[in-house]
């Protein structure tokens, strides 16, 4: 569970701060721009448009509204 940074319920109030520091959230997916597609059409910030990486590996990235980067990954 990933709450909004800063929400004045969550306890304890010494980790309410600032959220995803360096951390990454993956979903490996069999169609990775048919995702894409979906999701940049659905309103979520683009980070990153799909690309692929010389070993393979098929991403993209986005960004929800506390700015945790997640990726969606594709094996090709």
């Amino acid at each position: 569970v990933f709450l909004r940074t800063g929400l004045g319920t969550f306890k304890p109030a010494s980790i309410a701060g600032p959220a995803g520091q360096g951390m990454l959230i993956a979903f490996v997916v069999d169609a990775l721009d048919d995702e894409y597609a979906r999701i940049a059409a659905a309103g979520a910030t683009v980070v990153t448009a799909p690309e692929t990486e010389p070993w393979g590996e098929r991403f993209c990235q986005f960004a929800d509204p506390n700015g945790l980067v997640w990726q969606l990954v594709q094996w090709v």
